[in-house]
Order: C-alpha cells, then sequence, then structure tokens
C-alpha cells in the first residue's frame, strides 16, 4: 500500500479541528495545528503537505495571511480556505486569495462530504502537479 498524502487543518476551535481530523484520519496523514504559528512550525518539521486546509479566522493571523506565507516554500500545496463570512465578503479579498493561492474557499458551515468531495478534487490537483514538476 503506497504512503498516504499528507493534509494539515489549521483551526483555533478544538472541535472544527477534531471534526476536520475525524473527517479524513482515514484517507490522509493529518497534521492538526491550533494557531497559524504552530502550523508553521509543523510545516518546517513535517515538510510538504498535499493539502492544508485553514479556517480563516484566528487570533494570531487569518487564514489568508497563513497561507500566503506557505506559498514559496510549498508551490504545489493545494490551499483550502475555510470562512463563516459569505460569498459577498469573501470576494472583497480576492486579490489577497491570489497571492496566498487559496485553490478553494469553503463557506461554513460545510457538510463533511461536500469537503470530502473538494478535498478528493483538491488532491487530483495536487497530483497532477507533481508529475508536472517531476519531469
Amino acid at each position: 500500500m503506497s504512503e498516504k498524502l499528507k493534509l494539515m487543518v489549521v483551526d483555533d476551535e478544538p472541535n472544527n479541528l477534531d471534526l476536520l481530523y475525524r473527517t479524513f484520519r482515514r484517507q490522509f496523514k493529518v497534521f492538526k495545528a491550533e494557531s497559524a504559528t504552530i502550523a508553521l512550525e509543523m510545516l518546517d518539521t513535517e515538510g510538504e503537505m498535499a493539502v492544508i486546509i485553514s479556517d480563516q479566522s484566528m487570533p494570531d493571523m487569518t487564514g489568508i495571511q497563513f497561507l500566503r506565507k506557505t506559498t514559496d516554500n510549498f508551490p504545489d500545496t493545494i490551499r483550502i480556505l475555510l470562512s463563516g463570512y459569505t460569498e459577498d465578503q469573501i470576494n472583497c479579498a480576492t486579490d489577497e486569495m491570489k497571492k496566498a493561492n487559496i485553490w478553494k474557499c469553503v463557506t461554513k458551515p460545510c457538510s463533511p462530504q461536500e469537503l470530502k468531495a473538494i478535498v478528493q478534487e483538491s488532491v487530483q490537483v495536487y497530483q497532477v502537479n507533481k508529475g508536472k514538476n517531476l519531469s
């Protein structure tokens, strides 16, 4: 059996973090971080993740700010932003989202099935990107 891909979930709400972990633990090697600062430290130690799912509203920095800090070292990682804001509020951050190379923005609450489908699609994009960069 092949090694599981790495997925990072970042959220300052313990219940959300646990739900994300339980949703993906069978399919991925899941790394949980309760803040963006801890997540950045984990990335320094663990290296590239296939997918990072980050909450937007966190006390130390926003999800967009955190994800932007990951783009230089991990250009192939697929970034998903979770937000409690409506699409209208998210649209005003479009330039920032592009700079952070955010692939999808998901509005909470989101069903686990919907999120699983988004993550599965993002893994396919990640694998295509890795394939292109290996040749």
